[in-house]
């Protein structure tokens, strides 16, 4: 994925009220710019960190910068969740992803119950593949995790492809990890114990678990390839 616009540097002051973030543009001038990201961004969010922003040409915004991106002083991290699903898909089409084969169709947004959505459906092969994307930015000790807060909803939509799983559907969890500093992947058990838990059982019953890598840059953002994942016990 290519950004559309030249990306506008500033340095990060603090990010507060989980979607908003206060920055220093290069001309001195401190902003507040809409944070779009749900996560508690551990490990993203050091105050004096270099950011790249998007501006939004929507007049009706009352914050017309938004967040993309924070360097880790190793690389840089790509924290706009709104961009999530389109990297995914769009590596679906190129045939980055290896394990999804020959795609026929790509359907985004699908409901699967009455209160409930998952990220994509997939068509490739004859068959329905079920997939709900994950944005990972948090990074410890060379290892990418998530969560990087609790998340109940997160849980819900193992449960849910697990159920797609065990009607004959195809079914995955699909985790982008957004920086390419970390050499594996694994559930944030620290953080959230049930989620990994659940991870670990849904593997079990039918539910693909893919892990891949992104190199974030300010020109674009590009899903590189495959990266080592462990599930623990």
């Amino acid at each position: 994925m290519v950004f559309k616009e030249t990306l506008i540097p500033a340095t990060l002051i603090r990010r507060y009220k989980r979607f908003l973030a206060d920055v220093v543009l290069a001309d001195g001038n401190s902003i507040t710019v809409y944070c779009p990201n749900t996560g508690s961004m551990r490990s993203c969010s050091e105050p004096g960190s270099r950011v790249y922003l998007s501006r939004s040409d929507n007049l009706k915004r009352k914050y017309p910068f938004t967040l993309e991106m924070v360097y880790s002083g190793n690389c840089w991290i790509g924290v706009n969740t709104g961009l999530t699903n389109h990297l995914v898909a769009e590596a679906i089409r190129s045939g980055k992803i290896g394990e999804v084969g020959k795609v026929e169709n790509i359907h985004t947004e699908i409901k699967v119950s009455s209160r409930s959505r998952l990220d994509l459906m997939v068509e490739a092969g004859g068959k329905d593949i079920y997939i709900e994307v994950k944005n990972c930015s948090l990074m410890e000790n060379g290892v990418a995790m998530f969560p990087d807060a609790v998340t109940a909803r997160g849980t819900k939509h193992l449960l849910e492809l697990a159920d797609l799983a065990s009607n004959g559907h195809g079914a995955a969890i699909f985790y982008l990890v957004q920086r390419t500093d970390a050499k594996i992947f694994k559930p944030a058990e620290h953080i959230d114990p049930d989620y990994a838990t659940v991870l670990r059982t849904v593997s079990r019953q039918g539910v693909a678990v893919l892990v891949y890598q992104a190199d974030v840059q300010p020109e674009g953002i590009d899903v590189i390839g495959p990266l080592p994942y462990s599930l623990g016990e």
